[in-house]
């Protein structure tokens, strides 16, 4: 293998975990982030989930019904805003055909594939870098009603075609798990993947980032990259008003993605979904949750994080600010409230939104695309964190001239061509 100039555009958990399988394979790399350090956007208040079990794509069977019904309640785990921008009725179209049986079938299969080996990949890193990330073993899929448990029988046919191993819990069962959730809230059934496990995903990447530091990884913080120009034998990147050369580049820049491989001819489907998440500090550890949940019905998913609880969820499409809508706040508060209202005082937590890179299909891209030295480890949308190592690993193989562990059919451009 020859050694390489690598620039790794994007201080995400994603591509953190470039950069340090790039420098194990013996090159030599930098990590550009327009920020003051990693994981400061989609990776910052991250769901926490590692879950390759539970990982799916938003397009499934019954979701476009779903979305309609839930519009015009007060808490809502989709906010749809009316909005005439050309990029976001394509995406809608091609969301809307992947929400087909088959089609989610084989997404999701895709999904899962670079997910289990990822999990995998961190769980080798974690122990042999001793990396504690407040991490907690166990998910559980909550389901107020059976109409919410009848929308993922598919997800449930796949997990017992696949030999994952996951339990069906009568609420008594749930409770078992979890004794301190809530009674009073209507639970009809409950699904356990004991495999699962949830993290801190910004203390893994700041971590993660000292010990690529170690192996010569270079980090240059609030460095916008402006452009990417190809050159002969090389990509050129204009940085703050700057141009400079690298052997190769991996664009992992989340959302911005799409922006700058545009003028080198690549489109790519992406689109920016805003997503919410609130963190509450633990008042009453008698009753906090153990592990993770997902609440199904509003799609919003509770992690223990050390002494914190991390709420997450809501895909507010169709709208590119910053803003925090009281209504999506109200959906994280109530999910927090039903299950553990003695754990934290919700209605305190720090609140934060920011952009998903999210796919129609929902699987990533990865690897090469038609220029020359260039390429792509973006699109992960909600599930960054599930699929970080796995694909950070793939595509340092592919730079590196390797084959990669695990079949990338359905993984890369290929499957827009």
């Amino acid at each position: 293998m020859t050694q390489k100039q690598v620039a790794v555009i994007g201080g995400g958990v994603v591509g953190v975990c470039t950069a340090y399988f790039l420098a194990e394979a013996g090159h030599d790399v930098v990590v550009i982030e327009r920020h003051h350090n990693v994981a400061q956007e989609a990776s910052f208040t991250n769901a926490g989930m590692v879950a390759p079990g539970y990982v799916a794509p938003s397009a499934a069977p019954g979701m476009p019904r779903r979305i309609l019904s839930s519009l015009f309640r007060s808490e809502s785990a989709v906010t749809l805003k009316a909005s005439t921008e050309r990029a976001l009725w394509r995406w809608a179209r091609s969301w809307l055909d992947e929400c087909e049986l088959d089609r989610y079938r084989i997404n999701r299969s895709r999904m899962q594939r670079i997910a289990f080996y990822s999990r995998n990949l961190l769980h080798l890193m974690r122990e042999h870098y001793q990396i504690d990330y407040e991490q907690t073993q166990g998910l559980l899929q909550l389901f107020r009603s059976e109409k919410d448990l009848a929308f993922v029988h598919p997800a449930i046919d796949m997990l017992a075609e696949q030999d994952i191993p996951f339990l069906m819990l009568d609420p008594d069962g749930a409770r078992a798990v979890e004794p301190t959730l809530a009674s009073h809230t209507p639970l009809a059934a409950a699904l356990y993947l004991p495999e699962d496990e949830t993290g801190n995903c910004p203390l893994f990447a700041k971590r993660l980032k000292y010990i690529a530091s170690s192996i010569g990884v270079q980090f240059h913080f609030t460095s916008t990259v402006e452009a990417l120009e190809p050159e002969a034998g090389g990509i050129g990147l204009r940085i703050n008003g700057n141009r400079f050369s690298a052997d190769a580049v991996v664009v992992a820049a989340g959302a911005d993605s799409a922006r700058l491989l545009k003028p080198l001819g690549i489109r790519v489907p992406i689109y920016p979904v805003k997503s919410y998440a609130a963190t509450a500090l633990i008042k009453n550890f008698d009753h906090a949750p153990r592990a993770a949940m997902v609440d199904e019905a509003y799609n919003v998913s509770l992690a223990r994080m050390g002494g914190r609880i991390r709420l997450a969820g809501i895909a507010e499409i169709g709208t590119r600010n910053n803003e925090l809508q009281d209504r999506a706040l109200r959906t994280l508060v109530k999910v927090g409230s039903d299950w553990f209202p003695h754990a934290a005082s919700y209605a305190k937590s720090n609140f934060w939104c920011g952009t998903l890179p999210s796919l129609p299909d929902g699987p990533p891209l990865l690897g090469a695309t038609p220029v020359r030295n260039l390429f792509i480890n973006i699109g992960h949308g909600a599930h960054g964190w599930t699929m970080a190592a796995g694909s950070g690993k793939v595509v340092a193989d592919l730079v590196s001239g390797r084959v990669p562990e695990i079949d990338l059919d359905g993984l890369t451009l290929a499957r827009y061509g």
